[in-house]
């Protein structure tokens, strides 16, 4: 299930409300860009572009009861009878008034073997900060709280609206060179008696397109993202601290057995707190998350900086 959580799980609805709204748009007729010379460029752009941004938003509307479905997520607050829950939601809480966040995020937490967390909503003011039952059990309080300060830093930095904002654009790219190449494709099948190609193929046609081009779209998504963690991860620093944020990547690279020396399930579950599963070729392009090593060397140069500047102040 690691697959699915945040970032991925994003990407798969955004996926699925793009290739539906082309489905539901090309039986209607709302294909205004076609004319009997053609395709209308301009009005193609326009009609993507409101459509493209539409989708990512829908899928940013519903990515935390998504995420709650999907993962089985249990809302806790304050009243919540085991102690280490209610410790669990004065954390978030605390550290989300230390970010400035307008509101308090909902907490959450779900079973599974897994060392995770994930961050997800619409809104600084309508987020979920969710962790597995394996992080509680595994985790001391100082790791913990640098993993609640990643995750409360991806809310205040507004990476979901950010993330969005970038997917809707490349929806807008994606929905208009699938409907393009859809179109020349099914020209060129035509008959000299059909004025223009029947909607069903060219929807078809234009649905997988779609598909495909949105994987390929996921790369630039992936690298942006990748970028996101190294600012999620000072963000943390400073509202946790360096010591406990470098001590919850540290530790999580200790419980993943990090490594290409790791044992097959621990890379799949390497997915965790998005640690890096040291793809190669590739495979790495669609990693959402920079390598660990990398994350804990960029904090401690950042620490070290920060010091020294205190020093010669």
């Amino acid at each position: 299930m690691a697959f699915f959580k945040r970032i991925f799980l994003f990407m798969l609805v955004n996926i699925l409300v793009m290739t539906t709204i082309s489905f539901v748009t090309n039986m209607l007729g709302l294909t205004g860009y076609m004319t009997s010379a053609g395709i209308d460029y301009g009005q193609l752009m326009a009609f993507c572009l409101i459509w493209g941004m539409s989708g990512a938003f829908i899928s940013l509307a519903m990515s935390r009861k998504m995420a709650k479905w999907m993962m089985g997520v249990q809302l806790v607050d304050e009243s919540a009878q085991e102690p280490r829950l209610r410790e669990l939601v004065q954390m978030v809480y605390r550290l989300s008034e230390q970010a400035g966040l307008p509101a308090r995020p909902e907490v959450g937490y779900y079973n599974s073997s897994e060392v995770n967390a994930f961050a997800t909503g619409p809104t600084k003011a309508r987020a979920l900060v969710a962790v597995s039952s394996g992080l509680l059990d595994r985790m001391n309080k100082e790791e913990l709280e640098g993993v609640i300060g990643h995750e409360i830093a991806h809310v205040a930095n507004g990476d979901m609206v950010t993330m969005t904002l970038l997917q809707g654009v490349i929806n807008a790219f994606v929905m208009f060179l699938a409907r393009v190449i859809s179109y020349a494709i099914t020209s060129g099948s035509r008959s000299d008696d059909d004025e223009r190609p029947s909607y069903m193929m060219q929807t078809l046609v234009t649905m997988g397109l779609e598909i495909a081009l949105s994987i390929l779209g996921s790369i630039v998504v992936a690298w942006f993202s990748r970028w996101r963690e190294f600012r999620a991860d000072e963000g943390g620093a400073k509202i946790a601290g360096y010591p406990k944020m470098i001590g919850a990547l540290e530790a999580l690279k200790s419980l993943h057995n990090y490594g290409p020396e790791a044992e097959p399930a621990n890379q799949k579950a390497i997915a965790a707190f998005k640690i890096s599963s040291r793809r190669s070729g590739w495979l790495s392009l669609f990693s959402t998350h920079p390598d660990l090593d990398k994350r804990i060397l960029a904090l401690q140069s950042s620490q070290f900086k920060g010091i020294h500047s205190q020093q010669r102040a």
